[in-house]
């Protein structure tokens, strides 16, 4: 059942009034509630980017389309309501100094682990992709290497020294030994990769068009098993046409209906916690790819409230 002291009042509900936050959850710090299950935090952050700007209005540009989801109470296909499976709130945005992108790592880094060790699962909205790495770390210092369950038209597997390039974090996240490499996999690649030496499992767009959401689910579910899962979701999965307000907007890549139906049949997974990332919301006249994130994230927590449903 809900915690009433971080329920909004009626009138936050509204749909246009108070955006403030993502889905109208409660703004909140307060991380040691009993009654807590997820945090909802932003991290917008963009210096790591090596296309076009613009992610840092991610996170705000995600809880402004979240508007248009809050009013329903209990979301399609679900069987219930997710506000009386999981409690929640937003934690609003993570501060840093202004420019220095290691003082993000190490700030979005320790408030993570602060959460995590408070017992709650985290939810993080980008923000580039390269704050998944500060991220993966809080989460293997409590949980161990995680299988990473990454969704992106690129690997991010750059071998590149530099750790400030949304492009190499899983490089440096395999070489710290944070992810557990061989139970984690990525879907929707439809860029260049080197085949005979790249560690991960990859289910490459091609696949998921022509085989389909079961079998992609299998494979996923194969590969991953028990571990404790990681999940990153790279807007850019998409395909432009679902989602043009990104940074690296790829061809071919997967619909919004293939990404919902793989998210929801998460469910069993060991996810210990998700990001969504590289909305920038300016390339986009209508909100489109903003919708696309808040409703993947809406998605997310579901899945997190149906394996807590069935503990």
């Amino acid at each position: 059942m809900p915690f009433k002291s971080f329920v909004p009042a009626p009138l936050d509900q509204d749909t246009y009034a108070n955006i403030f936050s993502y889905i109208s959850l409660p703004l909140s710090r307060d991380i040691g509630h009993p009654d807590l299950d997820v945090v909802v935090m932003g991290v917008p952050f963009d210096l790591a980017t090596t296309g076009r700007s613009g992610t840092r209005f991610g996170p705000t540009g995600i809880r402004q389309a979240s508007s248009q989801l809050r009013w329903e109470e209990k979301r399609w296909p679900w069987t219930f309501s997710l506000s009386e499976q999981l409690n929640a709130i937003d934690y609003g945005d993570v501060v840093w100094e202004l420019g220095n992108a290691h003082d993000m790592f190490k700030v979005v880094q320790e408030t993570a682990e602060s959460i995590i060790e408070a017992g709650k699962q985290l939810v993080t909205l980008g923000g580039d992709h390269v704050i998944a790495l500060p991220l993966i770390r809080a989460h293997a210092k409590h949980h161990g290497p995680v299988a990473l369950l990454h969704f992106d038209a690129h690997t991010d597997n750059e071998q590149d020294p530099n750790p400030v390039n949304h492009g190499a974090m899983f490089y440096h996240g395999e070489k710290e030994g944070v992810i557990d490499v061989a139970h984690s996999v990525q879907v929707g690649i439809r860029t260049e990769y080197n085949y005979q030496t790249h560690p991960f499992k990859v289910l490459n767009a091609d696949f998921v068009n022509n085989e389909g959401i079961e079998n992609t689910l299998k494979e996923i579910k194969t590969c991953v098993g028990d571990k404790p899962v990681y999940l990153s979701f790279d807007i850019d999965c998409l395909d432009p046409a679902f989602a043009p307000g990104t940074g690296t907007p790829v061809m071919g890549g997967l619909s919004s209906n293939q990404a919902l139906q793989i998210i929801r049949g998460l469910t069993g997974l060991n996810i210990i916690g998700c990001d969504l990332v590289e909305v920038a919301p300016a390339y986009d006249h209508a909100d489109v790819t903003s919708l696309a994130g808040a409703t993947l994230v809406l998605e997310m927590l579901h899945v997190l409230a149906a394996n807590k449903k069935d503990l």
